[in-house]
């Protein structure tokens, strides 16, 4: 795919997340079947740049490129020398978040908050594209603030005539937070406008539910989030459906378990042992969900206060699993698991 400039492997798209999307995550998504990952937002507040989480979310040493970064906040200066400085320290395309519903990002005008007020929405983007003219600039969105306020078109308006060079647009409104399901509606109207690519996202969590969308929409690309936490696979399942109309074997036991082992040599390297293990323990909550046992050694392996001590519960728990067979079926949710039911199939 052509994207801003760039050729990517496919129109795959790891959505920003906030503590997700590190650069251990994106390089791992990427290996496995995306052809762009976007960093987890990045505070436009200059006073903030030395901090260790900051450095942390702007470093893209070895990444594949091209490289992303989500930058946020309200106020259209501080947004313009934020994107100046992650542009000198590596960005090739510049994303403004202007999707996240938190509320202490909401609170501050910055995010979905940002959707309520158009003349700002274009204030910000008028002074980011020109401060980094050589460098593409990228919106993400919701579909508005709530159901009564739908934007997205008036914004897409805005955002072309800013030069923003591509748009993505989250199905559901600042007011749904990740609840219900996502629309698309909204995003078909808005790309049957646009003149510049658009890219979906909400609750594409496989390869049948990305051909709907894609068929749904006509978007250009899709954007994969939540799906994508413990199943980075997921993009490459979605690749394969999306060119064959045929599906690729389930993972192994014996795969995932590399693939996590991996993931977690990662997380330690890139944050050190402390903060590494705390970070660790979420990523192996969503490997490991839905699967047998899975409540009982999450719970056990949240109590693990050292490397060695998360490595060893880890081998041991698929070890055990093997034993059943080497093809695991992963469920989005923990339904089976709360009913006591295994989602492992031989």
């Amino acid at each position: 795919m052509q994207f801003v400039g760039y050729s990517l492997r496919n129109n795959l798209f790891v959505a920003p997340m906030a503590g997700v999307t590190d650069r251990p995550f994106r390089q791992l998504c990427k290996k496995m079947g995306a052809g762009l990952a976007v960093s987890e937002m990045v505070t436009s507040n200059s006073l903030l740049y030395g901090s260790a989480k900051t450095q942390r979310r702007a470093n893209h040493d070895g990444e594949v490129e091209p490289i992303s970064v989500q930058i946020a906040g309200s106020i259209p200066e501080m947004m313009a020398d934020a994107a100046r400085h992650n542009v000198d320290r590596g960005a090739q395309i510049i994303d403004i978040n202007m999707g996240c519903p938190a509320k202490k990002i909401c609170n501050v005008m910055a995010g979905s908050a940002l959707l309520k007020d158009e003349p700002l929405v274009g204030r910000i983007l008028d002074a980011v594209v020109k401060a980094v003219p050589a460098t593409p600039v990228t919106l993400k969105i919701r579909t508005g603030w709530d159901k009564g306020s739908r934007n997205a078109l008036a914004v897409l308006k805005i955002a072309e005539q800013s030069g923003i060079r591509a748009l993505a647009v989250h199905g559901r409104t600042r007011a749904c937070g990740y609840t219900g399901h996502a629309e698309y509606e909204t995003i078909a109207a808005v790309k049957a406008t646009a003149r510049i690519p658009v890219i979906a996202n909400g609750d594409i969590t496989s390869p049948e539910k990305a051909k709907q969308v894609l068929d749904a929409t006509g978007v250009d690309a899709l954007m994969i989030g939540r799906a994508a936490q413990g199943r980075p696979w997921l993009f490459r399942e979605i690749e394969h459906y999306l060119a064959t109309g045929t599906h690729l074997p389930p993972p192994r036991v014996s795969e995932i378990h590399a693939i996590l082992i991996a993931h977690l040599e990662d997380l330690y390297d890139f944050y050190g042992i402390e903060t590494g293990v705390r970070v660790a323990r979420k990523h192996i909550s969503w490997y490991t969900k839905g699967l047998v046992g899975s409540a009982a050694f999450r719970h056990r392996m949240n109590q693990l206060p050292t490397v060695e001590e998360q490595r060893e519960a880890v081998n041991a728990f698929f070890l055990g699993l093997a034993e059943h067979g080497e093809h695991l079926n992963y469920e989005i949710n923990d339904t089976a698991e709360n009913n006591n039911m295994g989602e492992l199939a031989a």
